[in-house]
Order: structure tokens, then C-alpha cells, then sequence
């Protein structure tokens, strides 16, 4: 798993926090996307699909650009994401 990060993902919108595997050599923003996807498929659908979501660092609350790989941020093992609609 030298290709993937676990994170914790909190999702204040709905309540709720899910443990993911997130590939480290995709853009934030095709993650954003996919997260989208499944936290709606997750939450019954009461999680809106929303190109607006953004992803934070939890303790830093850095914003993430939607830009630049995973790879190149200081998200690891273990860091504490949010995801929110702006």
C-alpha cells in the first residue's frame, strides 16, 4: 500500500467521520470528486453532490488546491481531513 494514504475524513455537513484510503498520485481535486461520490452513496444520499466541496487539514485547517497531488501535500497516515461546501 506504498500508494495510498488512510485518513480520517470528517464530514460536518452530515455528522460523520469515515476512515479512507486515498491514492497519492491523483490531484486533490479528482480526490475531492471522488469523495463526493462516495460520501454520497454512503450517507443514502444526504451528503449533495457539490463541485464547491473543499478539502482542509483538520488541525492546520489548511485548504488543500485542487491542483497539486496528494503526493505533494503534508497529508500522510493518519492525518484528519474535512471536507466542506463553500
Amino acid at each position: 500500500m506504498n500508494n495510498k494514504v488512510i485518513v480520517k475524513l470528517v464530514v460536518p455537513e452530515i455528522n460523520t467521520s469515515y476512515n479512507v484510503l486515498l491514492p497519492i498520485n491523483k490531484k486533490i481535486g479528482t480526490i475531492v470528486g471522488l469523495l463526493n461520490k462516495a460520501i454520497n452513496e454512503l450517507s443514502q444520499k444526504s451528503f449533495p453532490i457539490n463541485n464547491t466541496n473543499k478539502l482542509y487539514n483538520a488541525e492546520s485547517l489548511e485548504l488543500y488546491d485542487n491542483n497539486k497531488l496528494l503526493y505533494n501535500t503534508d497529508i500522510r497516515n493518519g492525518t484528519r481531513l474535512v471536507i466542506l461546501s463553500k
